[in-house]
């Protein structure tokens, strides 16, 4: 199991012996996914919550008439899930597709309740983790909100180069919320 990238994120926010790093550990089980596979789909129950060892996974929702929204990309050191099917137990609303071969590490909902109360330390990692994705979150509403298209794409380009090179312009326009089209006239502009 490659381990020491999922401890190295834990450790940025709490500490831990190394025999509550070795608990944890011996509590998440490795998956990998082929480019363009699922890890989960919408309308499965989603019982994991995942971090990205290797590759880029995206989550995406397709609506009733099929347009199909990027919610969130996941690169290397990332968790993602879906969070709401994840905690309330109910079928999931997002895909998570690999756009990349994946290599992720998953953790159940049963073995993090288990981890709760085995190591409470869990308690405050999980809380930072789910209080850093609220925050990221609502600054990109925000943005969404506030920003026009040009300016949403570019500063998607400064702050996800990784993810910018590595995904079609197509879901880079599903994620800013404007169409493949409005992107190409947009990349095309001078500055």
């Amino acid at each position: 199991m490659k381990s020491e990238l999922i401890i190295q994120n834990v450790l940025k926010h709490i500490a831990l012996r190394q025999e509550e790093q070795d608990h944890f550990l011996a509590m998440l089980i490795e998956k990998e996914v082929e480019r363009n596979g699922y890890l989960q789909q919408g309308g499965e129950r989603c019982d994991y919550i995942h971090f990205v060892n290797e590759g880029i996974l995206r989550a995406f929702y397709i609506s009733p008439d099929g347009k199909d929204s990027t919610v969130m990309f996941a690169t290397r050191d990332w968790w993602i899930t879906d969070m709401g099917s994840f905690l309330k137990e109910e079928p999931a609303i997002v895909n998570l597709q690999a756009v990349s071969k994946v290599a992720v590490l998953s953790l159940s909902k049963s073995r993090l309740d288990t981890l709760f109360e085995e190591l409470p330390v869990f308690n405050k990692f999980f809380r930072i983790l789910m209080q850093n994705a609220y925050c990221r979150e609502q600054r990109r509403s925000l943005q969404t909100l506030s920003l026009t298209p040009k300016d949403r794409y570019h500063r998607f380009l400064d702050k996800y180069p990784e993810i910018a090179q590595n995904v079609t312009q197509k879901q880079i326009a599903s994620y800013l919320g404007i169409t493949p089209e409005f992107l190409s006239y947009l990349r095309a502009q001078k500055d």
